[in-house]
């Protein structure tokens, strides 16, 4: 008969016949042997010893559907079968880069020792002169280095969670509960901790890290949960993705206005600390610039803010006291703008003609289309202008000292403050209605770019119009805007996996304790990111104007070199 003890010797002369163990390990011939041990496992449920079961059956028939499929169709839930892709050539030399920023740091950590220890002449001491100095030159690059090795460890890390086969991954599937409990949690520890404001002004800096703060975690949660199946729940964060850019529009128009601030060192201190973390995940994570949609989008509207407003005549509130002219100037300057955007969202052939020219559409690309940023920057296209407006209307009403900004004062007369707070809740609560009837997101985006406003100006004014409100804010939630954008994009590799697709699991088996230890990790990352960045940008850009045009055109010769480089290559894969 043929016995199991006959065909492991049969087994045995053919891996012999193919070359043996070693040599199959290399080879392509590969050998299903987890059909074999499962058939061993369930040798006893079987009715005659010769039929398995059909569970070890289908156990194979899994084994071998993984082994074709997975290398194609890549799984979120599990990596059985896929094969990583090596680093490429920009991945090896940032961690080089980071390598040697280490050399550099230990060099200079040993050269300081030495120089601490160093013993003092006898003739120095006896003529009273003063010690050499630790502090030489080369010590002096001690603290950039520094961040630069906590980069480096940092940027590991988010290799290991989202590109290596280190950490399981899991699939999303939402729920009422996982979405609006957190929810609860977290606005509950927001009212807890809430402080006295220093200043009562409308839109205060206390009150816009709050606003960021609480949308973020809202953002957060909305992202972990797959809340974006569930339409009513996606409508309302698009409002709040459109309120972070009407603070944009609102803050860099308040900044100008008041400081004239044009020059220089200005834009590349804001576009440093914009794009400093996404141009690094960039080159570790192997991702077009395009994939954190939202730092190009902010970026974007930056620099259209700044031509807008630092293009001749440059209007700035201190020539506007002279003449009521300047104002009829910068509403042609926001009209001017309003066509501009009217004519990109009206025209999309306009549009790909622009941003798919060369080395431009390096930059807005994704998987070799601007789609997506077509689709991004067309939905929320009149956020930032609605801001610049509003800060407009707020400082020259300020300055005609027509608004009551004392603490716990009304923000206008007793009449008019409770009539718009009327108007406002009404339309908060309408467009809570509206979203919550919406059932396609073709038709209710469609709608978005104009009705979104209505909701963010309906939440600053019941935020700002009464005084006791305006006076306290939440420390919880303004800690956590004060790193909003690190948390934004730090989300994508260590918080939530497979290029936000899935969710990264540290702790299999308890998806409690593993969200409370990814999270806090994940935020400790962020904020140490934050930290990071404003160290280095107080490096990287000098206040010298002359060595920051030098520094500036070597960024963009690298640039050059760098897309050129990848010119030819094949586009990066994205969500």
């Amino acid at each position: 008969m043929i016995t199991n003890q006959q065909l492991e010797k049969y087994n045995e002369v053919a891996v012999d016949a193919l070359g043996g163990s070693k040599r199959l390990d290399s080879s392509r011939v590969k050998l299903m042997s987890a059909k074999r041990q499962a058939a061993l496992e369930t040798i006893g449920q079987t009715s005659d010893g010769l039929h398995m079961p059909e569970s070890t059956v289908d156990v194979g028939a899994m084994v071998l559907m993984n082994a074709v499929c997975n290398k194609l169709l890549r799984p979120i839930d599990g990596s059985c079968c896929q094969t990583l892709p090596p680093p490429n050539l920009f991945q090896k030399l940032s961690a080089c880069f980071f390598v040697s920023s280490a050399l550099v740091l230990l060099t200079i950590h040993i050269l300081g020792n030495n120089r601490q220890h160093r013993p003092v002449p006898p003739d120095v001491e006896s003529l009273g002169e003063k010690k050499p100095s630790t502090a030489a030159a080369p010590l002096g690059l001690k603290a950039p280095f520094q961040a630069l090795c906590r980069m480096g460890v940092i940027m590991a890390y988010f290799y290991l969670c989202d590109r290596a086969d280190v950490f399981m991954k899991e699939q999303k599937f939402y729920t009422h509960s996982t979405f609006f409990i957190p929810l609860i949690y977290i606005f509950v520890l927001g009212v807890f901790y809430s402080e006295n404001s220093k200043e009562s002004k409308l839109l205060n800096r206390e009150q816009t890290d709050e606003w960021k703060g609480w949308m973020q975690l809202v953002i957060l949660i909305y992202h972990v949960s797959g809340a974006s199946a569930f339409v009513p729940v996606y409508m309302h964060v698009r409002v709040l993705v459109a309120a972070y850019l009407f603070q944009t529009g609102y803050g860099h128009f308040s900044f100008f206005w008041l400081k004239g601030d044009f020059g220089l060192y200005r834009v590349c201190q804001v576009l440093f600390r914009l794009n400093f973390l996404v141009l690094i995940l960039c080159v570790v994570m192997d991702r077009p610039y395009q994939f954190y949609y939202f730092v190009p989008l902010v970026t974007f509207w930056f620099v259209v803010i700044y031509g807008t407003l630092a293009m001749w005549p440059q209007i700035l509130q201190k020539r506007a006291n002279t003449s009521g002219m300047w104002h009829l100037g910068v509403l042609a300057k926001l009209l001017g703008l309003l066509v501009f955007i009217s004519v990109f969202a009206y025209s999309q052939g306009f549009f790909d003609s622009i941003f798919s020219v060369w080395p431009l559409s390096k930059l807005f690309e994704l998987n070799g289309s601007i789609h997506e940023w077509w689709f991004r920057w067309k939905l929320d296209r009149f956020a930032v202008i609605h801001g610049m407006l509003f800060a407009l209307i707020y400082l020259l009403l300020q300055k005609r000292q027509v608004l009551f900004e004392g603490k716990g004062e009304t923000l206008f007369s007793a009449r008019i403050s409770n009539l718009l707070l009327f108007f406002s809740v009404i339309t908060f609560i309408t467009y809570s209605v509206w979203a919550s009837k919406c059932k396609k997101k073709s038709e209710c985006n469609e709608m978005h770019p104009y009705v979104s406003v209505v909701q963010i100006l309906a939440f600053i004014l019941i935020r700002n119009i009464p005084g006791y409100a305006r006076s306290v804010y939440s420390s919880f939630f303004a800690w956590f805007g004060k790193i909003s954008l690190e948390l934004f994009i730090c989300q994508y590799h260590i918080w939530l996996a497979a290029d936000t697709k899935g969710i990264l699991i540290l702790i299999p088996g308890n998806p409690s304790l593993n969200i409370m230890v990814s999270s806090f990790i994940f935020v400790c990352v962020a904020h140490e990111i934050s930290l990071i960045t404003n160290d280095l940008a107080q490096v990287v850009i000098p206040k010298d104007t002359v060595a920051l045009l030098k520094r500036v055109g070597a960024v963009g010769v690298l640039a050059l070199l760098v897309q050129m480089m990848t010119r030819d290559s094949s586009p990066a894969h994205g969500t």
